[in-house]
């Protein structure tokens, strides 16, 4: 039995109703996939375009560059003194070793120690004498038997002389008594000069002083067996004068003199005393290219033997001209500033320097003080290049610094 469908069925209409919605969502949604990508593709072109432009728009003109602009001074001079600084070791003026003169022995009695001062002859130990005080004393006797003999001899020779006019007696007697007499005499000198011998071997057995002076170290203990050449026993500063061995740079021995004027400070310590140079070697080791001043020193008990100590020593005053560290620049070929010409052009100068001042680097020679020199960034100039100059800004009233020297510690070339 065939059946016919109506569209008027409502089922139908429904069914037939969900299909057209379907399609309806479906096609919606492929519409707005479209009009999305078409917008994503504009605005993609959009900043591609933008980019494009911004690449080919034209750029600003830099406006065109001047010399650059440097600070710069014109140092003049000022009343600096010449000063060098150094260390060194403190040692005796004059180091005396004091050893066995004569004969070695045994070491019986330690009369001084170090420290002490001790006068020219003074004992400062002495070596056992037992067996040289029993010779002396044989010796001794010896000088009295023969004073004896000879004593004798010369009675008998005046008794034969008060004989010889009578004829008693030869005169060949009377010789042969003077010679007795003159022999027994000799034995006598002989004795004695014995005698003065031994004196002499036991006044070396006492260890003495040759000199006035310090003792600076003693190396002998008592019951030590000492011998000639044995080594030094002890050490003596002559006159207790000590000095100080300042180790000086090369290129500050020219400015030192014998007769100036030297400020000593121990290391370790506050205080400061007063010297002088009194010798200044002429040899400058080739090693170190260092020279030695020697600096003589006052008596002090902080100044001991084998210390360290820094030295200032003042030289002589004259007009030089001061320049900021900064200003002072340093290569191989040694140091050297900058400065500007009239022209505007930068210029090498080689240049000496001295100590270092509360006002800066003391120039010794190369500048005369009226330069217009640059005061800083020189290391970033060459020589030949055109600058722009700005004067630097003077101090305020009051602030400048003064001229006394301060050292700088003089180092190894």
């Amino acid at each position: 039995m065939n059946m016919h469908l109506s569209p008027h069925d409502p089922e139908i209409r429904a069914q037939l109703q969900r299909e057209d919605d379907i399609a309806d969502s479906s096609a919606a949604k492929k519409r707005r996939g479209w009009l999305i990508a078409l917008v994503a593709a504009l605005a993609t072109a959009a900043f591609i375009w933008f980019l494009v432009q911004k690449a080919n728009a034209p750029k600003p003109q830099a406006p065109p560059a001047g010399p650059p602009s440097v600070t710069v001074m014109v140092p003049g001079t000022s009343l600096v003194a010449d000063r060098v600084a150094a260390v060194g070791t403190i040692h005796a003026r004059r180091d005396m070793p004091v050893g066995v003169a004569g004969e070695g022995g045994m070491i019986s009695a330690i009369r001084a120690e170090a420290g002490q001062y001790v006068g020219k002859g003074q004992v400062l130990a002495e070596i056992d004498s037992a067996v040289q005080r029993a010779q002396l004393q044989q010796l001794q006797a010896s000088v009295t038997q023969a004073q004896a003999d000879a004593r004798l001899a010369q009675a008998e020779l005046e008794r034969a002389e008060t004989l010889v006019s009578r004829g008693f007696i030869s005169k060949a007697d009377i010789d042969r008594r003077t010679a007795t007499r003159d022999s027994a005499r000799a034995r006598v000198s002989v004795a004695q000069a014995q005698v003065r011998e031994m004196q002499e071997r036991l006044n070396r057995l006492a260890i003495r002083a040759p000199e006035a002076g310090l003792v600076l170290q003693r190396m002998v203990e008592p019951g030590q067996i000492v011998s000639p050449g044995g080594g030094a026993l002890y050490r003596i500063a002559a006159g207790g004068q000590l000095e100080l061995r300042a180790q000086v740079a090369e290129q500050d021995m020219p400015g030192l003199a014998p007769g100036q004027a030297a400020t000593v400070t121990p290391v370790g310590s506050s205080n400061s005393y007063a010297g002088s140079v009194w010798l200044l070697e002429p040899v400058i080791d080739p090693e170190s290219r260092q020279g030695v001043a020697r600096i003589a020193l006052p008596r002090a008990a902080e100044l001991r033997s084998g210390g360290f100590a820094n030295v200032v020593v003042e030289g002589a005053r004259a007009q030089r001209p001061s320049l900021p560290q900064s200003a002072v620049l340093f290569d191989n070929e040694g140091s050297y500033v900058l400065t500007v010409g009239s022209d505007d052009v930068v210029k090498r100068v080689a240049v000496t320097t001295g100590a270092v001042t509360p006002a800066g680097v003391v120039i010794l020679s190369g500048l005369t003080g009226q330069e217009k020199v640059v005061q800083s960034a020189g290391a970033f100039l060459h020589p030949g290049e055109k600058v722009t100059p700005k004067p630097a800004a003077r101090p305020a009233a009051g602030a400048a610094a003064p001229a006394a020297a301060s050292p700088s510690p003089s180092t190894s070339g």
